[in-house]
């Protein structure tokens, strides 16, 4: 279990919906449930050239407490910590229901 001092950052958790405009049906995301504390790792970076682009890639792995709430992310969730959108790539209990390990990356151009 995490100690509560290293609970240090919040992140606020996305669920994707679509929108219909009548013209075309477009995926966006939305905020669920309220801001919660973590830990945050930075795990490794990447750059690499993507059609004449340099695309830098980050991924982090966040603590959280488990709760319903966060045990029911999936990763077809994202989270945004410190402004940056993240796209959750993996989840696994930590314990015996007591913390949760997300695993996510981030790309920046």
């Amino acid at each position: 279990m995490i100690g509560a001092g290293q609970l240090d950052r919040r992140v606020q958790f996305m669920e994707p919906v679509k929108v219909d405009d009548g013209f075309q049906e477009t995926e966006t995301f939305e905020a669920i449930g309220s801001p919660v504390w973590c830990s945050k790792t930075d795990v490794s970076d990447a750059e690499r050239a993507v059609a004449g682009w340099l695309e830098a890639t980050m991924v982090s792995r966040f603590v959280v407490r488990s709760s319903a709430f966060t045990r029911a992310l999936t990763p077809k969730n994202r989270l945004v910590c410190d402004g940056v959108d993240f796209d959750i790539t993996g989840i696994k209990e930590i314990g015996q229901r007591e913390d949760l390990e997300i695993t996510a990356s981030a790309v920046s151009t």
